[in-house]
């Protein structure tokens, strides 16, 4: 069995067929589709059963599967979840790789999936890509109108 990381690539032609085909509204639309479809059993049923120690549960497991060098934090009573990704299988495959060029915002599509899932849910997934050359991130989730007594 192959691991879904050698899969990476492949959605790396992918996004970059959607955009050539259709501009950026495709690819978005695309990762629109996967949020809608294939998160709703596990991130979005998670984080309406845990709030955000749902999402921490989701990205241990997530993360751990897929081999990645990640620390989180979880802060419940500030309302704010991190994941600092040390190093991300996926992204460093793609700097990687010396046969094709990789498609230059692959990193979206994590805020543009996971943001769709907790934004109704009263959560924000914020990403900030500066260092995806060196196949390194910050996800953040923060719960939206806490009240500070």
């Amino acid at each position: 069995m192959i691991s879904c990381t050698q899969f990476i690539p492949a959605y790396s032609e992918g996004f970059k067929y959607l955009e050539k085909r259709g501009g950026k509204k495709e690819v978005y639309d695309f990762w629109a589709y996967l949020s809608d479809h294939y998160l709703k059993d596990s991130l979005q049923k998670q984080a309406v059963e845990k709030g955000l120690r749902g999402c921490f549960d989701y990205w241990e497991k997530a993360l751990n599967e897929e081999a990645a060098d990640f620390t989180m934090t979880l802060d419940e009573d500030e309302g704010i979840f991190e994941i600092a990704m040390h190093h991300c299988p996926s992204r460093g495959m793609l700097n990687e790789l010396t046969y094709m060029e990789t498609y230059e915002d692959y990193c979206e599509h994590c805020e543009a999936l996971y943001d769709r899932v907790l934004k109704p849910l009263g959560m924000r997934f914020k990403m900030d890509l500066s260092e995806v050359e060196q196949a390194k991130c910050v996800a953040t989730v923060k719960k939206e109108n806490m009240r500070r007594d």
